[in-house]
């Protein structure tokens, strides 16, 4: 149910953020809007206000507005035929500008809000743990500070998460480690960074939390408790546990509680493919609070990033560089919109950020039916002087339908395929 929640509240806002894009400069322009519709089919809520009629359809995947004389059927000055190219494609323009406005100013509120976050994502990025599946692994050691990326200097936990984001569909990375007061050099070509980089920052294992109804807590684990070792093996490290975790069907805990030493024997629970106990470690918080002008920075430089990202994607897929199975549809959407709803407002709010920005990309790439392939359209006719032939319209629409529905096709194998993954 929390899929289904937070999909639609998700797509809900998305869709209205983006139709109202197109509302907003079609208004602008003395274009008469006839119909604003959130989701496709048979209207389960309408309502006419002025000129518009509003609706809510039965079909939660996008929107749309109907503008008046959009067939070119009526030549008076509402009509959306009548106005000049120019205008024609800020009004195609407006539902990605809208999301793209949406994703920096929503991003710049959650930025601004005082907010508890680990320390250490302000420390310097020293390794405390190397996990064995890390593409770093024998290469880097405990202690080793990261001192670069591809030539950027990276000063920070926080920063590093950010680097790897833009680094992540280079051709190669180079890291660049302080070692004993001498630098080291570390290259990963593109396959090797699929997943998690496998480095994590020193971590005492001490329990900072015990998830309700857990294995742990049902066991009698208590915050606070300093782990010393798991099925035998002795632990100085709290990344040193999830994978004896994932690795045994039960587990001997050994741990420190004031100044008893006590034994607990647990069953893990399985997530998918991962193995839980319910433990948390203890992490020392700080207050983490931007200025509104910081905020807004902040928020276009992420912006900036993820764009540049999504942009390097969308290329690999054409070169054939990325695999097509990356691509995610509705399903996936679903599922992180579930999983960010569990976390919290803040965390399903960040979501939205990210979502909002990709459907604005999305619908900037020039395919028919799309806003970018109407941007093309309406420049074609501005070039011409005219509008483009009937015959052509009906071959263009037509094509568009068909790419896009193989594109919906290929998203939900894909969500299929990762659901039954686990």
């Amino acid at each position: 149910m929390d899929f289904l929640v937070g999909f639609l509240i998700l797509v809900g806002i998305l869709v209205i953020v983006h139709e109202f894009g197109h509302f907003f400069m079609a208004k602008l322009f003395g274009v008469r809007v006839e119909v604003f519709s959130v989701g496709f089919g048979k209207p389960l809520l309408t309502k006419k206000v002025g000129e518009t009629q509003y609706r809510v359809c039965l079909i939660p995947l996008g929107g749309y507005v109907k503008l008046y004389g959009e067939e070119g059927e009526v030549e008076d000055e509402a009509s959306f035929a009548k106005k000049h190219p120019l205008k024609k494609i800020l009004i195609a323009l407006g539902g990605p500008l809208f999301n793209f406005l949406f994703s920096i100013l929503l991003l710049t509120f959650l930025l601004s809000l005082s907010r508890e976050v680990p320390k250490y994502l302000y420390e310097k990025v020293v390794v405390g743990y190397v996990s064995e599946d890390s593409p770093l692994y024998g290469k880097v050691k405990v202690g080793d500070e990261l001192l670069s990326i591809n030539g950027k200097e990276v000063k920070n936990w926080k920063e590093l998460n950010l680097a790897l984001i833009s680094q992540r569909l280079e051709g190669e990375v180079t890291f660049v480690f302080l070692r004993d007061g001498k630098r080291v050099k570390v290259k990963l070509k593109r396959d090797e960074l699929k997943g998690d980089l496998g480095i994590y920052p020193y971590l005492k294992p001490i329990v900072g939390g015990v998830l309700k109804g857990s294995p742990a807590q049902q066991v009698g684990i208590r915050e606070g408790d300093l782990i010393l070792e798991v099925n035998g093996k002795k632990i100085s490290s709290w990344f040193e546990i999830p994978p004896l975790i994932r690795s045994s069907d039960l587990i001997n805990l050994k741990v420190k509680r004031k100044d008893k030493v006590l034994k607990f024997f647990l069953v893990p629970v399985r997530r998918g493919k991962v193995k839980l106990i319910g433990i948390r470690p203890k992490l020392e918080l700080i207050k983490e609070r931007l200025g509104p002008l910081e905020a807004f920075k902040s928020s276009l430089e992420i912006n900036y990033k993820m764009t540049v990202l999504t942009l390097k994607f969308l290329v690999g897929i054409l070169k054939g560089q990325v695999s097509l199975k990356n691509l995610g549809g509705p399903l996936s959407i679903a599922y992180m919109a579930g999983e960010e709803m569990k976390k919290g407002i803040y965390a399903f709010l960040n979501l939205m950020v990210f979502i909002s920005l990709q459907l604005g990309i999305f619908n900037l790439i020039p395919l028919p039916i799309l806003d970018g392939g109407l941007v093309l359209i309406f420049l074609m006719e501005g070039l011409r002087g005219r509008s483009l032939p009937k015959k052509f319209m009906e071959y263009w629409i037509t094509l568009g339908y068909v790419i896009i529905s193989l594109l919906i096709l290929l998203v939900l194998i894909n969500d299929l395929r990762r659901i039954l993954k686990g």
